[in-house]
Parts: structure tokens; C-alpha cells; sequence
């Protein structure tokens, strides 16, 4: 049997946490010995653990610490990732065939560290960071597929600047590296093999995948009912850990609700926000929007994904968009925008809408278009099959397990 060895810096907190483990528990199903190392455990599943060293706890306090020298505020998410760790030792005393890379960054893992572990290494992609100088999101920068440098996220206007040299160490300590990059999206392989420190890799696409028996259609009435949400308006739902992030789109849709209600000024909406607070100031909507608490557990946000007439992901840019995915298992329809990784889980007019990037009157015709359709339940069922075709956990495990064990050496295909 195969040991499989995740290192993720979180099991649950945030999509990239929550898409690591679900791919853990996939292949647990398996029956395959698959166990996780990360900084910030909060399952109770025994086969994660969480490295308790002290560099590991002094990583997040130190990760910005580059940046605050040097007195540079990024403007958005930017990891250095300098810090020393003790993640090398843990991996040799777990002994795995193969280690199986996630989202590192918050002080985790040492950029120099992949080069000492000894194993095989796949690398499955949430975000851009593993191809950029240092951040975690392009927004049509493309300097990642040379040598970065002149970073518009550090605002620096020089070549040689901090993200050209976390470029540098990261080319010399992965050139050699046994390592397959593995993208849940089209977009973001893409991306990668564009890439000037991936681009040389095999790269192969796996979409993410859910639990189809814990994310699926609930009675919508019931649901609101629950969640003590209105029984006849129509609710557009939101979500996201922040409304304040660019990348998210929140003032997109804020810009597609205000047309919206200036088109159809008898339409009876409420947006619904979950898994961010209200900001402190918050955007005037010509609606009422209710804010909701974070949702950690599966069965809540099922709940919340019935609830809502639609779901609208208006993200600037998505290595995949598993809001959108779980929305569809659910039987939601989605209305996103058509670019980067949510064109390979909305098919326009089939199970949602996809809107020209990043037009909000765009967004509020596919909204309009979800909201007023003759045939609501037609949406709802085509939304459900395209999860059942393309994002049931078994599925994703099965592709993840042939991929090791061909890395491994295995013959044959897996079944």
C-alpha cells in the first residue's frame, strides 16, 4: 500500500485548507494510508497532525517580517516565505512514498525546504504562488512567466526588488526537483505551463471534489426556514472570508445589484452574505443584505447553498472557485464571470450565467437572467448533474490514486 503524506498549512481554515482535506479523505476511502502535516489543525481526525515545533509557531509572526524592514505594504496577499522550518525532520520520521504539496505559505514551509525531502513530490495548486515572485494572485500581471521583479503588488519600481529575488531562490532550490504539478482548473495549468518555474514540469488538471451525499439539494423552504432567512424574496447569495477583497469581487456585484434594481425596480431581492462580517463601512445596496456567520461545517453550508435563488461568485480571478462547485452540488445556479478557473465549473445558460469580464451590467443580465427564468427547476437539476458528472470525491481520488501510483511505479490502472 502507498503512504501518502499532505502538507497543507491548515485541514480546514480557508478553501485551499478545505479542498486539501477533502482530497485526504477521498483517498482514506480508498483505502490508502494518507495522513496530513499541518501548522493549524482543526478536524479531530487522527490521521492529521499538527506540527507542534517551535519554528513552526514563530512562522506566522515572522512571514511579513521582510516586507515591514524594507517598509513595503503589499497590495494584496504576498508571502516571502524565509522563515526556518522543522518540516523535514516530521516528513522522515512519517516516512511517506510520496508527499503531496498544498498551500504551504503563513510561515509552513521554507521555500528551500522541498529541495531536502527526499520524496517524490506532487504539488496541487490553490492559488499562483508556487509560480510568483511572492504573490498569491496575478490580476493580469504576467511578469510570473519571466523573472518577475518590478512587482505591481509591492508598488516597487525597480527590476531588482523583493519579488525578483524570491523568484531567484525559488529557481535554484527547485531546478531539480521529482515533482508533478497538479491544477483542479484549465486556467490555472495554463498558467503553470506559461510559468517560468513550472512550465518544465508534467502538469495535470484534476478538478476538486466534495462529498455529493453531504453537498446536495435541500428543500428550499426548509432551508430558509433553519436559517431563519425570508421565505419569498429572492435571495442572492454571496460568499467569501472578506468583502474587502479586491480579488472576490464584492464591489462587482454591488455595481450588478444597484442595475439591477434600477431595471427591475419591483423585484423583491435581499443579498445574502456568508463567511464575512460586515465591513466597517459598508457598501449603501439598494436592498436589504443580511450578513451571516462563518460556516466550517458541510451540512451549514449545504443549507446555505439551498436557500439561495443563486449564487453569484463575481471574482476577479479563481484558481477554481469551489463556492461555485458546492453551490451547483447543491442545486443552485451561478452566475459568475467568464474567466480564469470558474469557466471550467459554470456552463453558460446551462447550470448559471457567465457575464463579460468584469462588466457589473453584464453580471446583473446573468442575475436577471438566473432570477426570472421560465424553467427554474430545469436550472437546478442540470446544476445537480454537472456536479455528479464532474466533482464527486470518489472521481477526484480515483485520478489522484492512479497519479501516485504511476509516479510510484505502479502497473497498471487503477480502478
Amino acid at each position: 500500500m502507498i503512504k501518502i503524506l499532505h502538507l497543507s498549512t491548515s485541514d480546514l481554515e480557508g478553501g485551499a485548507a478545505r479542498a486539501a482535506y477533502r482530497i485526504h479523505q477521498g483517498l482514506q476511502s480508498r483505502s490508502i494510508d494518507s495522513q496530513m502535516l499541518v501548522r493549524a489543525k482543526d478536524s479531530t481526525d487522527p490521521q492529521v497532525k499538527a506540527s507542534g515545533h517551535p519554528l513552526t509557531k514563530l512562522g506566522p509572526i515572522s512571514t511579513d517580517l521582510p516586507l515591514k524592514l524594507r517598509g513595503i505594504t503589499a497590495q494584496r496577499m504576498f508571502s516571502v516565505q524565509w522563515f526556518p522550518d522543522a518540516i523535514a525532520p516530521a516528513v522522515q520520521q512519517i516516512n511517506p512514498d510520496l508527499i503531496h504539496l498544498h498551500w504551504i505559505c503563513n510561515g509552513f514551509v521554507q521555500i528551500e525546504t522541498l529541495k531536502t525531502l527526499g520524496r517524490p513530490l506532487v504539488w496541487t495548486l490553490h492559488d499562483l504562488w508556487p509560480m510568483t515572485g511572492g504573490c498569491h494572485e496575478i490580476l493580469g500581471c504576467d511578469r510570473y512567466q519571466q523573472h518577475c521583479g518590478h512587482c505591481p503588488a509591492l508598488n516597487s519600481p525597480g527590476e531588482n526588488d523583493l519579488s525578483r529575488r524570491i523568484w531567484g531562490r525559488k529557481a535554484r532550490a527547485w531546478q531539480t526537483l521529482n515533482l508533478t504539478v497538479v491544477s483542479p482548473s484549465q486556467w490555472l495549468a495554463d498558467c503553470a505551463r506559461r510559468s517560468s518555474l513550472l512550465g518544465n514540469y508534467p502538469i495535470e488538471v484534476i478538478p476538486h471534489g466534495m462529498d455529493l451525499d453531504r453537498y446536495h439539494p435541500i428543500e428550499g423552504a426548509m432551508a430558509r426556514q433553519i436559517l431563519n432567512l425570508p421565505p419569498e424574496r429572492k435571495l442572492i447569495m454571496f460568499g467569501s472570508g472578506s468583502v474587502s477583497s479586491y480579488r472576490k469581487g464584492f464591489d462587482l456585484l454591488h455595481g450588478a445589484v444597484q442595475r439591477l434594481k434600477l431595471e427591475e425596480p419591483d423585484l423583491d431581492i435581499e443579498v445574502i452574505v456568508f463567511g464575512s462580517s460586515p465591513p466597517k463601512t459598508p457598501l449603501s445596496f439598494p436592498c436589504p443584505v443580511q450578513y451571516l456567520e462563518r460556516f466550517h461545517d458541510d451540512v451549514s453550508l449545504a443549507l446555505i447553498y439551498s436557500a439561495a435563488d443563486v449564487v453569484v461568485v463575481p471574482s476577479r480571478e479563481e484558481a477554481f472557485g469551489q463556492t461555485a462547485s458546492e453551490a451547483l452540488a447543491c442545486g443552485t445556479p451561478v452566475v459568475a464571470f467568464n474567466a480564469t478557473g470558474l469557466k471550467d465549473v459554470v456552463s453558460d445558460r446551462l447550470n448559471g450565467y457567465l457575464a463579460e469580464p468584469f462588466d457589473p451590467q453584464s453580471l446583473a443580465t446573468g442575475i436577471s437572467w438566473v432570477l426570472n427564468h421560465p424553467e427554474p427547476q430545469q436550472l437546478q437539476t442540470v446544476a445537480r448533474q454537472t456536479a455528479l458528472a464532474q466533482f464527486a470525491l470518489a472521481q477526484q481520488a480515483q485520478r489522484y490514486h492512479a497519479l501516485f501510483t504511476e509516479l510510484l511505479g505502479g502497473a497498471g490502472p487503477v480502478q
